[in-house]
């Protein structure tokens, strides 16, 4: 069974989908491939253990903080290559970025025989369905800028902001 909740954060309301002990879902309310392929009007609203986990985490990350996350609660629904994608973000830390070619190639590097690009990493990484908590936010273009983001470049900007990336390179940012 899924549950839902919704979260307000400063840059808008968010919407979580668990199951009883996972975070399937995490979108802001306008986002693209809101909802992914999960029927949120059927849900249950409940604020389940890991429901109430993630929104204690929220709290201290929107408070300038760098929260620890049990990873092991992220159990985002993906095929095997976007499934490697998110986990290489995964790794992507707090404050820093990584182009979509160096996940393409990450990715590439841990399947012998595979070979990826950065338009199929940008695929991915567009339709990750656990938003902020999976940080699709801090991939950038190989030439730094700052492009795509499924909950709207100004997101992106404040997120790596609020996470302290060096205001210069957000200042010249190209769409």
């Amino acid at each position: 069974m899924y549950y839902k909740s919704s979260y307000t954060s400063p840059l808008g309301q968010i919407t979580i989908v668990s199951d009883e002990q996972t975070i399937k879902g995490l979108w802001f309310a306008d986002q693209k491939h809101f909802g992914s392929q999960y029927d949120l009007q059927t849900m249950t609203a409940a604020e389940t253990p890991v429901i109430m986990q993630v929104k204690n985490w929220l709290d201290a990350y929107f408070a300038g903080e760098n929260p620890i996350l049990d990873p092991t609660i992220l159990a985002p629904e993906a095929t095997p290559y976007r499934q490697q994608i998110l986990n290489a973000l995964m790794n992507v830390p707090y404050g820093q970025t990584t182009s979509y070619k160096e996940l393409a190639d990450k990715v590439a590097s841990n399947t012998p025989g595979k070979r990826s690009s950065a338009r199929a990493a940008g695929g991915a990484v567009g339709h990750n369905p656990i938003s902020i908590l999976i940080p699709c936010h801090r991939v950038v273009a190989t030439n730094g800028a700052l492009t795509g983001y499924a909950g709207g470049i100004d997101r992106k900007i404040a997120l790596l902001a609020l996470e302290g990336f060096d205001q210069s390179k957000l200042d010249n940012h190209q769409v």
